[in-house]
């Protein structure tokens, strides 16, 4: 493949976590060959016996996990994701790139690391994740800062922050105008005439329409519920 060049392997001073030799690499299900899987803290990089390889950059690896389902591949292997074209894919995915540039879709690559010793695939996951939490995601990161204005809590204390006023009942009528005072006297008065007003409302038995039945009629003065039949049977 035409992504595939010669480099040095990373060594101890680009923290090697782990080599596992006798790794046979696949890319979207096309074989590349055997040779040695680098997981490094600085890049995860794969080289054949030719000293042609390949590597990844943590930032671009979303998903990586060791897969045992034979459905999905018929060898035991770890799996990564990246998010990024290879190959003759990559090549393509530039011809194409003003025709999909509305395209909010991500290029994804699948790559496969197929160890001969399968025993190895729980030291590999473990190395990868190890390195993978030294590159964290800078859009995870931006997702924490808070954009809003912040909460002054010494201006506050001091009296410099903008904080409402609450008034007592008696400290409110002070401050009112003369013309609120007039508005309030007027709605208090509507108010007033409006509860002395009402009889039996909703169901409610009041003292006036007790007392405008008491003139004329013995009533039952037992309270009752709106709406309740006496003959009806209730079961308690």
């Amino acid at each position: 493949m035409s992504f595939l060049r010669s480099f040095l392997p990373p060594g101890p001073t680009e923290g090697l976590r782990h080599q596992q030799p006798d790794t046979e690499a696949v890319l979207n299900g096309k074989g590349l060959g055997t040779g040695t899987l680098y997981i490094a803290e600085s890049r995860l990089s794969w080289l054949d016996g030719s000293g042609l390889g390949f590597s990844l950059e943590y930032p671009t690896i979303s998903l990586h996990a060791v897969s045992r389902d034979p459905n999905a591949y018929p060898q035991e292997h770890l799996y990564v994701m990246v998010n990024a074209k290879f190959g003759e894919e990559s090549k393509e995915l530039v011809a194409d790139e003003e025709e999909d540039s509305d395209d909010d879709v991500e290029p994804i690559s699948e790559f496969r690391f197929v160890p001969g010793d399968k025993s190895a695939l729980e030291a590999m996951f473990t190395a990868m994740c190890e390195c993978q939490a030294l590159h964290p995601d800078p859009e995870d990161e931006d997702s924490d800062d808070y954009d809003g204005e912040e909460y002054d809590v010494e201006a506050h204390e001091q009296g410099q922050g903008d904080i409402p006023t609450f008034y007592t009942y008696e400290e409110g009528l002070s401050h009112l105008t003369a013309e609120g005072q007039a508005t309030l006297e007027r709605l208090e008065g509507m108010l007033s005439q409006s509860v002395s007003s009402q009889y039996n409302m909703a169901g409610v038995r009041t003292e006036d329409s007790i007392r405008d039945y008491e003139d004329g009629m013995e009533v039952d003065t037992t309270p009752t519920v709106a709406g309740q039949f006496e003959d009806a049977d209730v079961d308690h």
